[in-house]
């Protein structure tokens, strides 16, 4: 009889196990950045490799850094949210474009449009592993004094914009 019981309650156990995990949000893996300062980087520009952009470009305002791709689906998902978010919003986007081929890159850009206030080239992926990046793509909501507001892991659409985004920003007194 026990032979059958045990079997029978390690198969309850997992469907619960699985249960529980099923009713959390994929998006909501904590970031031990949140509430800190944004790594220092430094990473050649897209458009112009002899330029940089670094952490010191997102001081002084709000800003979104959004980690991106050519081979990243979401990341073509997001695009158009990102260019309406870039015309509308008034909050600078920077890029960190993560071991991707930079002329597919540029073809992308000029193809679909350019979010982009400037884009980094992350070739390596060191620049992704410091800002603590599990996969593309990935947006980071930065405060002013360069702070680490929040992080979004998914493609961004309009509805997580104002659910997730507009209350933390109007909470950072940005004013945006």
């Amino acid at each position: 009889m026990w032979r059958f019981l045990l079997p029978a309650g390690v198969f309850a156990l997992l469907v619960a196990v699985f249960l529980v995990g099923l009713g959390k949000d994929p998006t909501l893996v904590p970031s031990p950045l949140v509430g800190r300062a944004a790594p220092e980087f430094s990473l050649p520009r897209l458009d112009d490799p002899s330029q940089t952009f670094s952490h010191r470009d997102l001081l002084g305002k709000t800003s979104l850094v959004n980690v991106w791709g050519t081979w990243c689906s979401g990341c073509r998902q997001e695009h158009d949210t990102l260019l309406a978010l870039a015309r509308d919003s008034g909050i600078p986007i920077y890029g960190i474009n993560w071991k991707d081929d930079q002329q597919l890159a540029r073809e992308w850009l000029a193809t679909l449009g350019n979010p982009y206030v400037a884009v980094g080239v992350d070739q390596d992926g060191r620049t992704a592993i410091d800002w603590g990046v599990y996969g593309a793509p990935e947006t980071f909501l930065i405060g002013p004094d360069g702070t680490v507001l929040y992080k979004h892991i998914a493609p961004i659409s309009l509805a997580v914009w104002r659910e997730q985004f507009l209350p933390r920003i109007a909470a950072a007194g940005s004013g945006q």
